[in-house]
């Protein structure tokens, strides 16, 4: 525990509304992509949105906001995580959300190249395009280095191409998907699922289910990275808790009912992970006698791929450039350009997203290769928040006088029950994560599991080498500020039990 307290961070004046910051965690966490997992359940997948929204989107959102305001240093997760546990489990939960985003790539990229395939002028031809597995290898790898290459350009050159894929690629597409659901079924009454109250119950008979519905904590991550502008509301108390509930109740809102248009419209024995948020569309514009448009919406999704793939390219790199250079990434990897981008870690980046890209050829069909490598990804990412989570609660004891500009309510009981749950829901989707869906064919079920296993001990392991192998010389970044518990006068003992 600290002797005495740390001065906290200077108030900042306030510069965002509730609603602007509302719309920044809905833009940060909205993808459109995932949907067709979820309609496999019909109605019921509602039941796992919201069951995913109360114990994971708001307890990530909440504490978040707490760890980013107490501690604003540079560092972000690395630096709430090693304020709890030290330097090296810090670095393992910077780097799962660094090799999570590469894994995450090849699957984006994906739904990318299955957009650009429905840009034809007949459907049939493009599913069957679609599932080629070497035309999906090239549009991955050619849209990925085309992303690559612009953000070695720096910040300013992708700024627009992000800022414009978030609304072409995005909002818009969500908006006409959950109007034309809504028309469709109002205007035909047809629906491929029945709508009542029993058919909103999740089946929990069969747990395989629990597989595909812990794909639904992927779609809610990301809320943490706006936390740190909870400071800049004019009363952080109050309006952040006001702004969280907006964005969670709109971003629900848009998964619920865009995953019921889906599932409106395309009988579950047809639901195609990579194909049927595109088939969706063009069914939807035919029946409203404007099929013109479906090449458009395919191209204005593949766009907003382009855009939010362009950022995630560079920002976590960037972010782990930071890390890497207070003396946790060899030189070689800290390498930057003229424009500052982390060359290095961009171009490794790149060369594994590449050898992933080649598992379309290995495994049994896109469809499988997309299942695992979304579940990989899914697997990591939950490591980082439940290393999170841990340590919101243990910082609570350890740094007791830290002051907080912003605290997740009601006290220990609050941290622990807002937390706790998090914990527990991140914990059970990272163990269903490892079971074989009975839904899609994946070929051997061991494989698949082994794959799993194998992908995620090789991960975790790769961070503990490259940290016990660091040597002093690999520090190039001198205003990293130090941990508090490596202070003059401190002990690493304040850290963890």
């Amino acid at each position: 525990m600290s002797d005495s307290p740390k001065p906290g961070p200077a108030r900042t004046t306030a510069t965002i509304s509730v609603l602007t910051l509302a719309v920044m965690n809905i833009t940060a966490v909205v993808s459109l992509r995932g949907l067709p997992a979820e309609a496999e359940y019909g109605l019921s997948s509602a039941a796992y949105y919201l069951f995913a929204a109360l114990f994971f989107l708001m307890p990530v959102a909440i504490v978040a906001a707490e760890l980013a305001t107490s501690w604003p240093q540079k560092g972000g997760v690395f630096r709430w995580v090693g304020e709890a546990f030290g330097a090296r489990v810090a670095f393992l939960a910077m780097f799962m959300l660094w090799i999570e985003v590469t894994i995450w790539f090849p699957t984006v990229l994906t739904f990318a190249a299955v957009s650009l395939a429905f840009m034809g002028p007949d459907q049939t031809w493009d599913a069957s395009l679609s599932e080629n597995k070497y035309y999906t290898i090239a549009v991955v790898l050619a849209v990925y280095w085309l992303a690559t290459f612009i953000a070695l350009r720096g910040v300013k050159s992708f700024a627009a191409v992000a800022k414009w894929g978030g609304i072409v690629g995005t909002i818009i597409p969500a908006a006409v998907l959950i109007v034309l659901g809504f028309a469709y079924y109002v205007t035909t009454g047809e629906s491929q699922i029945t709508l009542t109250w029993s058919d909103a119950m999740p089946d929990l008979s069969r747990f395989s289910n629990l597989v595909l519905a812990a794909s639904i904590f992927l779609f809610y991550a990301g809320m943490e990275m706006n936390a740190i502008h909870v400071r800049e509301l004019k009363d952080p108390a109050r309006q952040y808790p006001i702004a969280i509930l907006i964005s969670s109740l709109a971003t629900v809102a848009i998964f619920v009912l865009g995953t019921l248009a889906i599932a409106i419209i395309i009988p579950q024995a047809d639901i195609n992970l990579v194909q049927s948020l595109l088939i969706a569309y063009d069914e939807f514009f035919t029946h409203f006698g404007i099929g013109f448009l479906a090449p458009v919406m395919a191209a204005m999704l593949a766009f907003g791929v382009l855009g939010g793939v362009t950022v995630w390219v560079g920002g976590p790199s960037a972010g782990f450039l930071i890390v890497g250079r207070a003396g946790y990434l060899p030189p070689l990897l800290q390498k930057t350009n003229r424009a500052g981008a982390p060359v290095s870690l961009l171009i490794l980046q790149a060369c594994l997203v590449t050898l992933l890209a080649l598992l379309f050829v290995v495994l049994p069909s896109v469809q499988a290769t997309y299942q695992i490598l979304a579940q990989l990804t899914i697997i990591l990412y939950l490591i980082m928040y439940m290393l999170m989570f841990a340590a919101a609660i243990w910082l609570r004891y350890s740094q007791p006088d830290t002051p907080r500009p912003y605290r997740v309510p009601g006290g220990m009981v609050g941290m622990w029950l807002v937390s706790g749950l998090g914990f527990l829901a991140a914990l059970a989707a990272f163990l269903t994560s490892f079971i074989p869906p009975s839904q899609i064919g994946v070929g051997s079920p061991i494989l698949y599991v082994l794959l799993l296993v194998a992908g995620a001990a090789l991960f975790v392991a790769i961070p503990f080498g490259i940290y016990a192998l660091r040597r002093p010389s690999w520090n190039l970044e001198q205003d990293f500020e130090p941990f508090s518990w490596s202070r003059p006068g401190q002990t690493q003992q304040t850290r963890a039990p």
